[in-house]
């Protein structure tokens, strides 16, 4: 595989861009090599600029549930585009989208939409705080909401503690009021809620952590931390930036048979385009300007082409397109599994539908951020790199998930297999 072209790109780009990149885990620092360069990119498949063709799973980190350059969507926004691309102004996209959200999360009367999952996370976070009149937060260690002040933090030194910023440039005072427990660990946050429960705004999570591994939450840890918001009255925020539209259902909410107060949304809804939402029901979202006292606004909010993408994408997720991201799914699990016993490699396969992890360790898969195995990193690493060289383009992290797409087909998941197959045979560990 030749990545001449990649390579020597990334050195200019180190001359312009800060570490040559927008975003840090595109510069490859957690695997092998220099990042790859894409040129254009096309259903399940990519084309970099030294012309290898990779098969994609990693599919712009979760948007593309219908695979790159779908002709449906493209048309579509090719369409809109034509009257404009932005108009700052109320258009009838922006009802068309929100309907369709509406549909599948039910405990929405109304929905505001903005840029990003980050944003949708940040309104979230402010609004809770605002219909409250509470400052507390509790989140999570092993969730990321995007690189939202109040929310970057790590756990102090206690089982449930005050959270500590994780990257400079955040006061401490702003985090100050961020508590941190582990997942899947009810005691903690009941302690949590016996020492701070009068002033804590919200809780925060992703009811299904995506973001450091698939750390797949029980249905008795979501509903006690429903009861716990009930009996103290704070609200329960969701964030299903990267789990909202990817099941059935609509939402991990549903399938876990929890309801939160508010779901922010992102990847999917936008089907490629930079688009965020949050929704809740009326007397909570009610509380935003115009009609309340807490201010969000975007220039770009309900952007026309946006809302298109989104709209085309969540038309196309019908049930015949769920039953197949799940036949996909159950291929890719039940084709990897006995190919990792064969070699014995340290890693196990966690599924969720069109969502997919290699776990590392040989114990059954972590529900906690603390609990992957500390080698995780160098495992996947070598793992990458092989499969990349054969075609194959998983996320450059060992902390990052893998996304099916409809436009995936048996030969792509197969190949993928068989890929890995040959790897094993080579790799040492």
């Amino acid at each position: 595989m030749q990545r001449n072209k990649s390579d020597s790109l990334h050195k200019e780009a180190l001359n312009h861009l800060v570490g040559g990149v927008n975003s840090p885990v595109r510069a490859f620092k957690s695997v092998h090599g220099n990042p790859i360069y894409f040129e254009k990119a096309s259903g399940a498949t990519v084309t970099d600029v030294d012309g290898n063709n990779l098969v994609d799973f990693v599919q712009s980190w979760g948007p593309l549930i219908h695979g790159h350059s779908h002709p449906e969507i493209i048309d579509m926004v090719s369409q809109k585009m034509q009257n404009g691309t932005s108009f700052g102004a109320p258009h009838i996209g922006e009802i068309e989208l929100a309907k369709r959200v509406k549909k599948r999360f039910s405990h929405m009367d109304k929905v505001r939409f903005v840029s990003s999952g980050t944003e949708a996370v940040m309104s979230a976070v402010r609004l809770a705080r605002g219909y409250t009149g509470r400052d507390y937060l509790v989140k999570f260690e092993g969730c990321y909401h995007g690189h939202v002040d109040s929310l970057m933090v790590n756990s102090g030194s206690g089982l449930a503690t005050f959270g500590i910023a994780s990257s400079p440039g955040i006061p401490k005072d702003t985090v100050a009021t961020t508590l941190v427990a582990p997942l899947d660990d009810i005691e903690a946050v009941e302690y949590l809620f016996s020492q701070h429960g009068e002033d804590i705004a919200a809780v925060v999570i992703e009811p299904l952590p995506a973001n450091n591994g698939l750390l797949v939450q029980s249905h008795e840890f979501l509903s006690k931390l429903r009861s716990l918001c009930d009996r103290y009255g704070s609200l329960l925020i969701f964030d299903e930036v990267i789990s909202g539209f990817r099941f059935k259902q609509g939402s991990f909410g549903s399938i876990s048979g929890v309801t939160p107060d508010i779901t922010a949304l992102g990847k999917v809804i936008g089907g490629g385009l930079p688009v965020g939402a949050y929704g809740a029901r009326s007397e909570i979202m009610e509380r935003l300007s115009p009609l309340g006292p807490v201010y969000q606004a975007g220039t770009l909010s309900g952007n026309p082409l946006a809302m298109a993408a989104g709209i085309k994408t969540l038309d196309l997720l019908d049930e015949d397109a769920y039953d197949r991201l799940e036949q996909l799914g159950e291929l890719l699990q039940e084709s990897v599994e006995p190919i990792l016993e064969k070699h014995g490699f340290p890693m196990r396969l966690v599924r969720m539908g069109s969502l997919f992890w290699f776990s590392p360790g040989n114990n059954h898969p972590p529900s906690r951020a603390d609990l992957i195995p500390s080698n995780a990193g160098t495992l996947y690493s070598d793992l990458h790199k092989a499969l990349l060289e054969k075609g194959y383009m998983l996320a450059p992290s060992a902390y990052e998930i893998g996304f099916i797409a409809t436009v995936h087909e048996e030969k792509h998941i197969l190949g993928m297999v068989e890929a890995l197959d040959e790897v094993l045979d080579t790799l040492e560990w």
